[in-house]
């Protein structure tokens, strides 16, 4: 039997103790090379793209000479205005990858000596930045599309069994509202090229919605598997469809979803295990994490984590987590849509992820 990749020496190019011996200075050093790589880990204008530049600081600040605006490595990007160190950032970057099921921002504060509220506005930064960084990714093949609940659980039941029947009907219809639904496009993998397949997640209000979606980031020659739901009738009318009817099988002629509902075990694995509760205004940032550990789970962590701080450095500055335990979160206007999201914080994520700007 084939050694699990995670339990193989490839899957460890990395450790947190590599990380832990490092100076700040050799931190800020490996930082620089990763974010900016496409230049030789040479300064890039974060304004204007500009290569040109004078240093304002001994190699930590440079001014453009083409927008003439002064920079350093984590401007315009998610850490923007930093307080941490670069070691802890390089270190929580290593700690993010080595989770597999997700990281908990409990463990991370303890890890790394910081705050909760530090350790959890630095995961939704990340996983923010990992969503953009996959946002125009385009899929091709064959492709399974699904949808999932999450959340929505009810308090613990009464000891009583008389009680369990009158506690379930006053509280099964305020935990349905706090559901949020998540659906899933996932390209499989092709065995002839070993190319692993793209996951692409959205937070959606119905089924539906996605429509529109898959007529824009896949492929016209695509096949598409779904379930036998009426949501996805019109997916036959843009691509060759193949459905199957999850009541009698979980495969069939050639036609299934179990890729689609491996990933969504892997959500609610790690809703499980690590964190325990996940709200349903940041179920998308969740999604977004775990959907890039299933599409990168064949990647060493050392890999991994150079990926993350890649797509960090590319990812402009969020706008809202900025302050957001001091009151200043970011407030996207609605748009006015009764069968929409139920608050702004959704309509934002489904605005972002399916790439239209809210109205």
């Amino acid at each position: 039997m084939a050694q699990h990749f995670l339990l193989s020496p490839q899957a460890r190019s990395v450790s947190i103790l590599s990380v832990a011996s490092m100076s700040e200075k050799r931190a800020y050093a490996k930082l620089k090379r990763i974010m900016w790589d496409a230049n030789g880990g040479k300064p890039i204008c974060p304004h204007c793209g500009g290569l040109d530049h004078w240093e304002l600081e001994d190699d930590r600040k440079w001014r453009c000479k083409g927008c003439r605006k002064s920079f350093s490595l984590t401007s315009e990007t998610i850490f923007k205005d930093r307080k941490l160190s670069f070691r802890k950032i390089l270190a929580a970057c290593v700690i993010f990858a080595n989770g597999v099921m997700g990281v908990s921002a409990c463990r991370l504060s303890r890890e790394l000596d910081i705050s909760y509220k530090s350790a959890w506005v630095l995961l939704q930064k990340v996983r923010d930045a990992l969503g953009q960084n996959e946002e125009t990714a385009q899929l091709a093949g064959v492709v399974e599309i699904d949808g999932a609940v999450f959340g929505g659980s009810m308090p613990r039941l009464p000891n009583s069994k008389k009680l369990w029947e009158e506690f379930k009907r006053k509280n099964k219809a305020a935990a349905k509202k706090r559901q949020k639904l998540i659906v899933v496009m996932r390209e499989r993998d092709d065995p002839e090229t070993g190319k692993t397949g793209k996951l692409r997640t959205f937070l959606l209000p119905k089924e539906g919605d996605a429509i529109p979606i898959a007529r824009d980031i896949l492929l016209p020659d695509t096949i598409v598997h779904a379930d036998m739901s009426p949501q996805w009738e019109p997916l036959q009318l843009l691509f060759e469809t193949k459905r199957i009817n999850h009541s009698e099988h979980f495969s069939h002629d050639g036609a299934c979803t179990n890729m689609a509902e491996s990933f969504f075990e892997r959500m609610r694995s790690a809703e499980r295990g690590v964190h325990k509760h996940i709200s349903g205004a940041h179920l998308h940032r969740y999604a977004m994490e775990l959907a890039w550990k299933e599409q990168n789970r064949r990647v060493s962590n050392g890999e991994q984590a150079a990926m993350m701080i890649s797509a960090v450095g590319k990812a402009p500055p969020s706008k809202t987590l900025v302050g957001y335990w001091q009151g200043r979160k970011g407030k996207p206007s609605g748009n006015g849509n009764s069968s929409g999201p139920a608050n702004d914080q959704d309509d934002d994520a489904i605005a972002y992820l399916t790439g239209r700007t809210a109205v």
